[in-house]
């Protein structure tokens, strides 16, 4: 149930971010919701092979190059998700800070107490 939450959260927050900033844009609702599916995929699959990857440069920038890796899965979805389109890296690499940040305040919330 708590996967679905996430799911739905997720894609409200991705129509969310699309109203409010430029160069993202989504046509839809069904959009969204396939977008953020794909993206939980695309970041339980490849993003821990990048991450792994790209270690050596992570430890040399305390971690802040996991940012730059969030911005290129949420570019990269883009270009996977027709009615989900990313202007450039500037417009994903702020999506996906704020849904990053949206999902860890659902984290918290959906916590086990």
């Amino acid at each position: 149930m708590k996967l679905i939450i996430r799911w739905i959260i997720n894609a409200v927050t991705l129509v969310a971010t699309a109203q409010v900033l430029e160069g993202l844009d989504l046509s839809g609702w069904y959009a969204a919701f396939i977008a953020a599916l794909v993206l939980g995929l695309v970041n339980a699959v490849i993003r821990p092979v990048i991450l792994f990857l790209t270690l050596p440069i992570n430890i040399l920038t305390l971690g802040l190059f996991t940012l730059v890796i969030n911005g290129l899965m949420f570019w990269f979805v883009s270009s996977i998700v027709k009615g989900f389109d990313v202007a450039g890296f500037g417009p994903a690499f702020i999506g996906a800070l704020v849904l990053s940040v949206i999902s860890v305040f659902v984290g918290w919330a959906l916590k086990d107490k």
